[in-house]
Formats: structure tokens, sequence, C-alpha cells
């Protein structure tokens, strides 16, 4: 991952870190304040205990949104109540690559996702075809199919796809990908 400036004035993304289960609250103070945010969700069915079932729509990287500012909005960002901190190295804010935002947000359209544990090892693959077309993940093996686990590094969280074998290559040169 690359180095962004963060000392002009351009926006970036940035990953906030918020209380669980107050994203989407957190989010609609930032959108009040005209600030540009990406609160990635799922869908799951939730069982009470009363017995009853709805489908809900749920962060998908708990205790964290996206806000897209300049390094001089970063005060009105931890004035939203339940917000904690931008995460970044104890001296600033770290920014996101652009393309990892529009990864996620791809990923989000049309496609089942859902939460899945960060990981480090396995087989590092891109999707050569389809909606991912250049992204790349760790490949795994997820209700009965093929998934490939993006993972945004700087919150230590990721995302697990549906995707089709065909649709994988290698990232590593002479590498076979058994599925």
């Amino acid at each position: 991952m690359t180095t962004l400036s963060i000392s002009s004035g351009m926006r970036s993304w940035f990953a906030v870190y918020t209380a669980t289960n107050h994203e989407k609250r957190v989010a609609q103070h930032l959108r009040v304040k005209e600030i540009e945010t990406f609160l990635p969700l799922y869908s799951a069915t939730k069982r009470w205990k009363n017995r009853t079932t709805a489908k809900v729509d749920l962060p998908l990287f708990a205790g964290y949104i996206f806000v897209r500012i300049a390094p001089t909005e970063r005060i009105r960002v931890l004035e939203v109540p339940m917000v904690y901190s931008i995460v970044g190295n104890r001296r600033e804010p770290s920014p996101l690559p652009d393309a990892q935002i529009e990864g996620l947000r791809t990923a989000l359209q049309g496609r089942q996702v859902h939460p899945f544990p960060y990981v480090k090892v396995g087989n590092r693959v891109r999707v050569r075809s389809g909606a991912f077309a250049g992204l790349e993940g760790i490949v795994v093996r997820t209700y009965g199919g093929l998934s490939v686990v993006l993972s945004v590094d700087m919150i230590q969280k990721s995302v697990a796809v549906h995707v089709e074998a065909d649709e994988l290559e290698s990232c590593a040169p002479g590498m076979a990908l058994s599925a």
C-alpha cells in the first residue's frame, strides 16, 4: 500500500473508529454536517429471544465507517458523538487509497457479501473478469463455494465475496489455483 500525503487540501478517504452498534447514527450525524460518508452494509436474518426473525442491514465492518474529508475537516468528524478516532499512526490520520473504497463499493453491488475474519495467509488471487476485475484478495472456501476475502489492512477487517473459480488468477507467478 502506498503512503498518501495528507498535507494538501485534497479530500481523501479515512476510516473512522466508532462505538459498535452506533455506526448508522454516526454516519447520519456526519451527513448532517455535509461530510461524505460510506457505511458498507450487509443483510442478515436476526432471531430474537421471543423467536421473531427479521432481515436487518448491519455494518460490514463493526465499529468503522469511512469518510472523505480534507485534513482540515478532521475536527468536524471528531466532534460527532460516538466517534472515537480517525485511524492512523500516532501523529496523524492515514488516508485509504480511493481504489480500495471503490473496490468495496463494487463488491456490494449485486453480490452477496458478509463479514469475514481478517486473514493474512492463504492463496493471494486477482479477480480477472466480472465486476471485480483487478481486485486482489485471498481465496477461501465458504458456504460450499469459493469466496475472495478482500481486506482493509489499516482497520484489520475483511469481507468475503462469492466468486467462481474461473474468475480468478494467482497473483504469484507460476502458481496454479486449485479449487
